[in-house]
């Protein structure tokens, strides 16, 4: 658990202060986008906590690097040394490489053993500081430091929420392909920190948050028919969502975390199911003579949109969260599945099947608007970062190999591979932690 102290940091008096309005900020298009160039100097630090400073930025530079949003300068570029995180830059020096943002931070480890952390962030071309905090915690959360310094530069950048200070759950996949053991593993989302959840005893498949980032729900297949699980990821105590007859799959929290939607097996079709987790009570949503799966709540929690081969093949539906109409919003050529409502509420990310190949793609939640950001042998799972800008899916290119991670930017830039310790399928993205 991470204990933060956080505080502003204002900017020093010699500062200029101009109008909010003038002061840089990306603009992020779909169209010829280049990445704003910025400086990242190491991190001040005592004798004893230079390196733990040095990581920190490293940190902070590798996360805004693989945004695809920012191109983080060159060091041997850098003309002026800086002399501390409170002694304002000498700014023609950073315009003279071009810099359009610079970050000047420090990590020292106080009289009581826990860090304390600032950074400032200047506009160059303004000539004045755009933000500055300061955080207090335990030496061991100092990758986290990281993570949110990386977001609230991110969020005054660009105007988002970043999405740095983040957990992804997947499927750790290890052994023949024949024999494959999967076990549930969480890490940070660049794929530091990984822990395992369970042993392998038991396959297990599409993990997916709760809104609290304390709990997931999975499938596991056990002895029997398989069952969706609640897993505590701190205190790994796990219990089981219910005793149904058949087999339920595709387990969802919802918005509020207080249900859970799910499919269920009855006979040669399945239909949607969600418990309320209080009083344990379910609701049957449909009632189609068809497969009806992998249901996802609209961030408000008032409609879900799902699959389902009623029409003859696997489609995309939207319909209210209690039940009722359902109304198909997927017409391309071709299957789809895994649709996940993004957190902005405007799109839904799918999979679509067609021609021998597997895509990830957006669609607008009319359906209208539908474009493909990435395609290849067998591409699947799409999850969304909490802020809505960046899908995480996995990939799998046959033969003997197996699925590995990777992420794209919603306009299909920056597609880059997650570094996980095996193979890695069905991830799962968690809201910010901070």
């Amino acid at each position: 658990m991470l204990m933060l102290g956080a505080g502003a940091l204002g900017a020093a008096s010699t500062l200029r202060v101009r109008d909010a309005a003038a002061q840089v900020r990306l603009q992020i298009t779909e169209g010829n986008f280049q990445p704003m160039p910025i400086a990242i100097p190491d991190f001040f630090g005592n004798a004893a906590d230079t390196e733990t400073a040095r990581n920190v930025s490293a940190v902070v530079t590798n996360n805004l690097r693989r945004s695809g949003l920012f191109a983080p300068i060159d060091p041997a570029a850098f003309i002026e040394r800086l002399r501390g995180v409170d002694v304002p830059p000498n700014y023609p020096d950073w315009r003279a490489i071009k810099a359009q943002a610079l970050v000047a931070g420090q990590v020292v480890r106080q009289g009581d053993g826990r860090l304390a952390a600032r950074f400032r962030l200047y506009d160059v071309f303004g000539g004045q500081q755009q933000a500055g905090q300061q955080y207090t915690t335990t030496p061991e959360n100092w990758r986290r430091i990281g993570h949110i310094i990386s977001d609230a530069i991110y969020e005054r950048l660009t105007g988002e929420k970043g999405y740095f200070d983040t957990r992804i759950v997947f499927v750790d996949e290890s052994g023949p392909k024949e024999r494959r053991v999967k076990r549930l593993a969480i890490m940070d989302q660049d794929g530091a920190n990984v822990r395992y959840l369970t042993r392998g005893e038991d396959l297990v498949l599409t993990p997916r948050f709760s809104p609290s980032t304390q709990e997931i729900t999975y499938m596991s297949f056990g002895q029997g028919d398989p069952r969706v699980y609640l897993l505590n990821i701190e205190t790994n105590q796990r219990e089981i969502v219910g005793n149904f007859p058949g087999m339920t799959f595709s387990p969802r929290f919802s918005p509020d975390g207080q249900r859970v939607i799910m499919s269920l097996q009855q006979g040669s079709n399945s239909n949607l199911f969600v418990m309320d987790l209080r009083s344990r009570a379910t609701t049957r949503l449909t009632q189609s003579p068809a497969i009806d799966t992998a249901p996802s709540y609209s961030p408000d929690g008032s409609r879900i949109c799902f699959e389902s081969d009623r029409g003859g093949s696997q489609q995309i539906y939207v319909m209210a969260s209690t039940g009722g109409q359902a109304q198909r919003i997927s017409f391309g050529e071709g299957s789809y599945s895994t649709p996940v409502w993004s957190p902005r509420g405007d799109t839904i990310a799918f999979t679509k099947q067609g021609g021998g190949r597997f895509s990830i793609g957006l669609m607008r939640i009319d359906g209208s608007g539908e474009r493909i950001l990435t395609e290849g042998f067998h591409n699947e799972g799409p999850t969304f970062a909490p802020n809505g800008r960046v899908i995480m899916f996995f990939r799998e290119g046959g033969g003997q190999s197996g699925p590995s991670l990777f992420s794209v930017d919603i306009t299909g830039r920056n597609e880059q591979r997650i570094p996980t310790p095996s193979f890695a399928s069905d991830p799962a993205w968690s809201p910010l932690l901070s």
